[in-house]
């Protein structure tokens, strides 16, 4: 980039001065010491629970089936005893909704608890770390592994570090698609080689986005490619309660010995360590104040505490706060009273709402699914003793795992009647269309089109009913 010329006279040679300004700064590798304490173990349970739904539920087994599966190639999606379809996409709608208002609500309450605690980039960047520190060693090992000159020792280590995490990669790709594909026919189709070209290829983009963004991106996804970082600010008030620096009583900052008195030396609580951004797993230093990188995981209030602890000052220097609760020093008691705020009664009550309505919408959803389609090839015709007869197509979805044999009847006009098979056995879960005859005596109706109805009700299951409205055509 040039800068424009400078007025004035130029110097003796006749060359302008040029001054080339880069835009991009290259990034500094992030080494994230361990830590432990109260939000460590919350992380790491939340790690354990998130990863034990995630890689166990393809192996449970639900009426003969796999609990869990979704079966795009039938398009039959399976959640334990549910089983959905397409035309269910409306709950699909519903629970991200409901998924949008949480986030809403649980960051206006506490800030970034999901990116904290349970957002899968941060639950895998926390295993990848795992695995990296076994084999590495501890932050400053890292740190000098990544200094040295390449050695047998250093490409060693290196090597079986990439090995363990493309190997976890591609266990979370191949547990992925077995959400998709029943994962014990996944498992034998890979020890016998005969994967298909699907299969093989999300099993392999799968695991190398995991292995790229966890092993690699790790903090670039949180700071530059996730929109929450960007807009979460919107759902913040001075109540929200988020990882907080207690400016007034850490400044200024300063080492010190133990037994040295900080009011005598003129400093604050805060001893200056920086370990609060040695473990932080975007780099930023929260003494700063709040920063759109933070991510709420709250590892410095763990190694701030460690440290208040050796030097015998209380805990508390970087701590779970609210902005009005710092400024005007309420208790955490004074600061849960203001949770319940305009702002988390609406999204609260919202959320409720759609939430209830969803849960009772899958609660009363019938079953059996019926599509009544006339013949377009004849609308109406006359036939023996001067009866009118219309034809139908009914298509019968049943939405059970048990066999079902459904009754047909109609309604809507004096005399009419089905007089093809009026009982039809339907597989488990099969979509079964019929042809169904309807006849009327002459003389019951008008000429026109006359509103009909068609009940069909499982003798299997009676509390199984649906009722469709179709049209019967009198001829003039």
């Amino acid at each position: 980039m040039q800068t424009p010329k400078a007025a004035g006279p130029q110097p003796a040679g006749g060359t302008d001065d040029e001054i080339e300004i880069s835009l991009y700064a290259a990034r500094q590798k992030i080494y994230p010491r361990s830590v432990s304490g109260l939000f460590s173990k919350w992380r790491w349970a939340l790690v354990w629970l998130t990863q034990i739904v995630f890689y166990g539920l393809p192996w449970l087994t639900w009426n003969d089936r796999q609990a869990v599966l979704f079966d795009l190639e039938a398009r039959r999606f399976y959640i334990f005893n549910l089983v959905l379809y397409p035309q269910d996409f409306i709950y699909l709608t519903g629970l991200l909704v409901i998924s949008a208002l949480a986030l809403f609500l649980f960051t206006a309450i506490a800030g970034r608890l999901w990116c904290g605690y349970a957002c899968p980039q941060t639950v895998y960047t926390e295993i990848y770390l795992w695995i990296e520190r076994r084999v590495e060693g501890d932050r400053s090992a890292r740190m000098r592994l990544d200094q040295s000159p390449l050695s047998l020792r250093k490409f060693g280590t290196k090597g079986l570090k990439h090995v363990l995490w493309a190997a976890f990669g591609l266990w979370t790709g191949f547990t992925f698609v077995g959400y998709f594909t029943p994962i014990h026919e996944l498992g034998a189709a890979v020890i016998q080689w005969e994967l298909g070209p699907w299969q093989t290829f999300w099993i392999f983009f799968y695991g190398f986005a995991t292995y790229g963004n966890a092993g690699f991106l790790r903090e670039q996804v949180c700071k530059y490619m996730c929109p929450y970082a960007r807009f979460q600010s919107a759902m913040f008030d001075k109540d929200t309660m988020i990882v907080t620096y207690d400016q007034a009583r850490g400044e200024p900052r300063g080492p010190r010995s133990r037994k040295a008195d900080p009011k005598a030396l003129g400093l604050g609580a805060c001893v200056d360590c920086t370990l609060c951004v040695q473990v932080c797993p975007t780099g930023i230093d929260i003494r700063n104040g709040l920063q759109y990188e933070c991510i709420g995981c709250g590892a410095c209030i763990d190694v701030c505490d460690d440290v208040m602890d050796k030097v015998g000052y209380p805990r508390g220097l970087i701590k779970y706060s609210t902005q009005n609760g710092m400024a005007q020093g309420w208790t955490a008691r004074q600061m849960l009273r203001r949770v319940l705020r305009p702002r988390v009664l609406v999204y609260s009550g919202i959320l409720l709402a759609i939430t209830l309505a969803v849960f009772t919408s899958l609660w009363l959803r019938t079953p059996l699914k019926v599509d009544v389609i006339r013949d377009r090839g004849a609308l109406a015709r006359m036939v023996e003793f001067g009866r009118i007869e219309n034809v139908y197509r009914l298509q019968l979805m049943n939405a059970t795992e048990q066999a079902q044999t459904y009754r047909l009847t109609v309604s809507g006009l004096p005399g009419i009647e089905i007089v093809s098979e009026a009982e039809v056995a339907v597989r488990p879960t099969e979509v079964r269309s019929v042809a169904v005859t309807v006849q009327m005596p002459p003389g019951a109706a008008e000429p026109g089109s006359h509103p009909v109805h068609f009940d069909i009700v499982s003798l299997t299951d009676p509390g199984i009913r649906v009722t469709e409205k179709s049209v019967f055509i009198v001829p003039r």
